[in-house]
């Protein structure tokens, strides 16, 4: 091997281990924040479309959101474990559409004490047992429920002139959300003497039980020809109830949410009413407030999503 040869090997050796040596550029990208989306349940469309509102803005925001959900609405037990679990998972903000007004609160004292901000939407949180407890959120997103079951209060007035034998179908009993729309409607007929309420039981907000709880109230009450649901799943279930007592169209069903299922019984002339929210504005716009929470930015108090009423027009 000549010299020139020789010193050629030496830079190409020389070269490598230069390369070798030479360090790796470091990513340099920032994680993203992680934010928490804890609903009630995702059986239900109404906390699917809530779901898809978020994971929609959590992308064009660069948020890293983790969403879990108990199995069943009034799983409050498994909801406070999910949270106390995700306290230890470095998140930087809760969102929470609480499925007890009054359970969740012992969980959310233990979110403060860890210095994570909570966004409650949908459902508030009871304002006498939070202050007990010192729990503090930083903003509520969601419908004015009240206003919302006045909305169909005033429908059901519309609809019969002031005359109807009613039934209701009741949320889970205190229960922010199902009490205030309840308390909304009573508040819009009760100068209406002609509207006699019949009849008044929970059915949990599930369907089957809507379907069982209302096929008991019409045997009890055959005079019954309008109810009003406190959520579109609750008045499906009365729709199957009075189609299996052979009464379609003869009772008007009035519910709450404005899901497919509803709007489409409402086409079809198997429901007369729905109120309709609008459960991806409320995702996004809990997960838009997180990451100005995050960015050291201010939110309002509270953030009322639009309510509205779906009917079939004659």
């Amino acid at each position: 091997m000549n010299r020139l040869q020789i010193r050629a090997g030496l830079v190409v050796i020389a070269l490598a281990l230069a390369s070798c040596a030479a360090p790796k550029p470091a990513n340099t990208s920032p994680a993203k924040p992680r934010v928490a989306l804890v609903l009630k349940t995702l059986n239900s469309p109404f906390f699917i479309e809530m779901q898809k509102g978020a994971v929609a803005a959590a992308g064009s925001l660069g948020v890293d959101l983790v969403i879990q959900a108990a199995e069943r609405e009034v799983d409050a037990e498994k909801q406070m474990q999910i949270v106390e679990n995700l306290i230890q998972t470095g998140i930087k903000v809760l969102l929470i559409t609480p499925s007890g007004s009054r359970e969740i609160v012992a969980a959310l004292a233990k979110v403060n004490a860890a210095g994570i901000p909570i966004i409650v939407i949908d459902d508030r949180i009871d304002a006498e047992v939070a202050a007990a407890a010192g729990v503090k959120t930083v903003s509520y997103v969601g419908s004015d429920n009240v206003e919302g079951g006045r909305v169909a209060g005033r429908a059901l007035i519309e609809m019969t002139g002031g005359r109807a034998k009613l039934a209701f179908l009741e949320g889970i009993p205190g229960h922010e959300t199902g009490d205030s729309r309840l308390r909304g409607f009573r508040e819009a007929i009760k100068n209406s003497p002609g509207i006699k309420t019949v009849v008044s039981q929970t059915a949990n907000w599930e369907r089957d039980q809507g379907f069982t709880v209302f096929q008991n109230m019409l045997q009890a009450h055959p005079e019954i020809d309008s109810v009003f649901a406190c959520n579109d799943i609750m008045a499906l279930g009365a729709v199957e109830a009075i189609a299996a007592a052979g009464r379609t169209g003869k009772i008007r069903v009035i519910g709450f949410d404005a899901v497919d299922d509803a709007r489409k019984a409402i086409d079809d002339g198997t429901m007369a009413a729905s109120v309709a929210q609008f459960p991806a504005d409320m995702g996004r716009i809990a997960v838009e407030s997180a990451a100005k929470i995050i960015k050291g930015e201010t939110i309002p108090k509270e953030q009322l999503v639009r309510i509205g009423l779906v009917r079939k027009m004659p």
